[in-house]
């Protein structure tokens, strides 16, 4: 009686092992992605007070685009957009401004190894540091920064 019970429980214990590594072999292939991560844009949400949008414009073709052509020309960047915006209030953004990397290594660059040659490039194009600091204040007198999204395409197989 004993050894049918033992025998019983063998059995069942491995029936259950069983089960269990078919459920990693399917969970591994689940695992599977059926997608790539492609290029990282990053977006500044702008709110251009009333009255300065010519003037925000003129900053944006003086100055942004320039610096996003050189760091374009540089590598440090695949491509940048500018786009309007009708807001539904106030406190919504009515610019958008997009900066596309190849990848997040590259995006990552932007704050981590590549941060000296960005420094370089803007300093090249706009001033410097200081320079910009004392620019982005009297932009503040006209727009408001609502914001930072970063966003990554799903590229499907």
């Amino acid at each position: 009686m004993i050894k049918t019970i033992v025998l019983s429980m063998c059995l069942a214990i491995s029936a259950i092992s069983l089960n269990a590594r078919a459920q990693d072999v399917n969970a591994g292939a689940k695992h599977e992605r059926g997608f790539t991560y492609g290029p990282v844009t990053e977006v500044g949400y702008i709110h251009v007070d009333y009255g300065h949008f010519d003037e925000y414009m003129a900053w944006v073709t003086s100055t942004w685009l320039p610096t996003m052509e050189a760091a374009k020309k540089a590598g440090l960047i695949i491509g940048y957009k500018v786009f309007q915006a009708s807001p539904k209030s106030p406190d919504q953004p009515n610019v958008y401004l997009e900066i596309t990397f190849k990848n997040m290594a590259a995006y990552a660059g932007d704050i981590g190894d590549q941060a000296d040659a960005f420094e370089a490039v803007t300093e090249k194009v706009i001033c410097s540091s200081a320079c910009q600091d004392q620019a982005r204040v009297h932009r503040n007198e006209i727009r408001k920064v609502l914001g930072t999204e970063v966003t990554r395409e799903i590229i499907f197989k």
